[in-house]
């Protein structure tokens, strides 16, 4: 063998491991560095159920803490990350199952302006014309999966949004394949009406050019036609 053979790097698997005996033993960047891998998706999926951005959070927080309590249980039979969603889809669905509870019990609270999820990725901008017309159709979305029944809410969230495979969703939901490939259908054709009826006075924001940017574009022609004078 040669001496400057290139070292065997560990698979995913092998690194996931590694990072969940770190955890285990207290390592605080390794509990550090899962929760920040999967945060997106499990908030997702969270809120998927729940409906609601400040209970999302809460619920998410519990499931990580029931997770880390029971870190030492995980077999690695499936992936970390489908084992952290089923731990946050259950707890999610137990608060939900609360709620529901003492809803006729409780008068039902409404916040005077929703919360708005960001964009994944987006990149901020300082035209505030294109900022509002992304805040609207995120807002549309956000209200036509929300308006979703339940029974096929966390199905287009698992599948549409969180980009999980037909299997994966299948798994993580424990339902047969047939029956996520059905009610993606009936998600996605309930969206697209939903949308549909609310797109128009929406869309008349699209490719917004005013403010900042119809500013710029004025004043640079009006130097350019002082120049030509």
């Amino acid at each position: 063998m040669s001496s400057l053979q290139m070292p065997v790097l560990p698979t995913g698997a092998e690194a996931e491991a590694d990072l969940v005996r770190r955890a285990i033993s207290g390592d605080v960047h390794a509990v550090r560095e899962i929760i920040r891998t999967h945060n997106q998706r499990l908030y997702r999926l969270v809120r998927a159920v729940i409906r609601s951005n400040a209970d999302a959070e809460d619920v998410l927080q519990e499931a990580y803490l029931s997770a880390f309590s029971n870190l030492s249980r995980f077999a690695g039979e499936a992936s970390l990350s489908t084992w952290l969603s089923r731990i946050a889809v259950n707890a999610a669905l137990a608060r939900l199952r609360a709620q529901k509870r003492l809803k006729r019990t409780t008068p039902a609270q409404t916040s005077a302006e929703a919360d708005i999820v960001p964009f994944p990725g987006s990149v901020p901008t300082a035209d505030p014309e294109r900022i509002m017309a992304q805040r609207q159709l995120l807002s549309l979305v956000e209200e036509a999966t929300d308006a979703l029944p339940e029974i096929f809410r966390l199905v287009f969230v698992a599948r549409v949004i969180e980009g999980l495979s037909v299997e994966e969703t299948a798994s993580l939901l424990d339902m047969p394949v047939a029956t996520v490939k059905s009610r993606l259908h009936r998600a996605r054709r309930l969206i697209r009406i939903r949308l549909e009826k609310r797109i128009g006075p929406v869309m008349t924001d699209a490719f917004p050019f005013a403010g900042t940017r119809c500013d710029r574009l004025t004043e640079t022609v009006i130097a350019r036609l002082e120049l030509l004078r």
